[in-house]
C-alpha cells in the first residue's frame, strides 16, 4: 500500500498542484495584456484545482497511515511538524485562491470585458496572492523533502 499511495501522492500533487500554482502566478500576464479570455481561465484553474486539491492531502494521509517497507514503521503521524505544517500551509493556500484570487480575477475579467480600466489595488492584489500562492506550495515541498520533526 506504501508504493501505491506514494504513486498517487506524488501524481496528484504534480498534476493538480502544478496547474494550480501556474494560474495563480501566470494571470499578471493577462491582466497586462487585457486578456480577458486569459483572466477568466487563469480564475478557473485557481478554483478548480484549489478544490481537487483535496485528493493530494487524501492520498498524503493515506500515505501517511502506511507503514513504511524501509522502517516498518508508519510513515508520519499527525504530531509531526512537517505534517501538520503542510497541512496548515495547504489550508492557506486554497483559502487564499478560493477566497481572494478566484474573485478579484472574476472582477478583472469583468472590467476587461467591458472595456474598464484594471485598478491597480485589483492588480497589487493577484500578483502578491499568486506569489505567495506559489511560495506557499515551495514550502511544503521543502516540508516534505526534509521532514522536519519527523522520525
Amino acid at each position: 500500500m506504501f508504493k501505491i499511495f506514494l504513486a498517487l501522492h506524488l501524481i496528484t500533487a504534480i498534476g493538480v498542484v502544478g496547474p494550480l500554482i501556474y494560474g495563480a502566478t501566470t494571470a499578471v500576464r493577462g491582466i497586462r495584456t487585457k486578456d480577458a479570455s486569459a483572466t477568466k481561465s487563469s480564475a478557473r484553474l485557481v478554483q478548480i484545482y484549489s478544490i481537487v486539491s483535496i485528493a493530494v492531502v487524501i492520498f498524503g494521509f493515506g500515505l501517511m497511515s502506511a507503514t513504511s517497507p524501509y522502517t516498518h514503521k508508519p510513515v508520519a503521524s499527525f504530531g509531526e511538524t512537517w505534517i501538520w505544517l503542510s497541512l496548515l500551509l495547504w489550508a492557506i493556500a486554497v483559502a487564499l485562491g478560493l477566497a481572494v484570487l478566484t474573485p478579484a480575477l472574476q472582477r478583472i475579467t469583468a472590467e476587461i470585458t467591458v472595456g474598464s480600466e484594471v485598478s491597480s489595488a485589483l492588480r497589487g492584489r493577484v500578483a502578491g496572492v499568486g506569489g505567495v500562492t506559489g511560495l506557499i506550495f515551495l514550502v511544503i515541498i521543502v516540508l516534505m523533502v526534509y521532514q522536519p520533526g519527523g522520525h
